[in-house]
């Protein structure tokens, strides 16, 4: 039998509990796992490809990974190009409301007229996980709420300096234009 292997494609600004969930529950179904963190520049993610690289990475080495190989790349091509690069015949998408299915729905009917190769598997979210989301986790963040239950301990510590870099950030401009 040949290797299964998948791609779980996202941006990853940050990852979240709920992206780990996704990625542990994968494991059960591949024997290789590649965390596909995407450059994305048009969403104008709050870290760095190489910081959201590093976060994901932090946060698998914790995982259990049911003796299933997990990587992480990042990548700025087209989804399914970086798949056959990656020799893998699996995409892997979480869905956590019925909001998601629509247009995961349509990718995932594009994707199949790229490359029918290809099959994409959605991964229902927990229940505990389906609220949860890299923007929200941002937002109640940025305003100073507890974001604890939806991140890990590592990226909840990057987010607030982040957020403290920014504050400090904004303070000395606002001093730079009174001068």
């Amino acid at each position: 039998m040949s290797e299964r292997i998948g791609v779980y494609p996202g941006t990853f600004d940050p990852v979240t509990n709920g992206h780990m969930d996704i990625i542990q529950r994968a494991t059960r179904v591949l024997d290789h796992l590649i965390v596909g963190v995407a450059r994305n520049a048009g969403k104008g993610p709050l870290f760095s490809t190489e910081e959201r690289v590093r976060m994901v990475e932090e946060d698998v080495a914790a995982l259990k990974p049911n003796g299933t190989r997990i990587e992480v790349k990042p990548f700025d091509s087209l989804l399914m190009r970086f798949a056959v690069d990656m020799n893998a015949s699996i995409i892997i998408r979480g869905l956590r409301a019925v909001s998601d299915f629509e247009y995961e729905f349509q990718m995932a009917g594009m994707n199949a007229r790229l490359n029918p190769k290809v099959e994409t598997v959605f991964l229902m979210a927990s229940d505990r996980h389906q609220f949860i989301s890299s923007r929200f986790v941002k937002e109640i963040g940025r305003l100073g709420g507890d974001i604890t239950h939806f991140v890990s301990p590592r990226v909840a510590d990057r987010l607030a300096t982040r957020f403290a870099q920014d504050e400090d950030d904004q303070t000395k401009h606002v001093q730079t234009l009174k001068v």
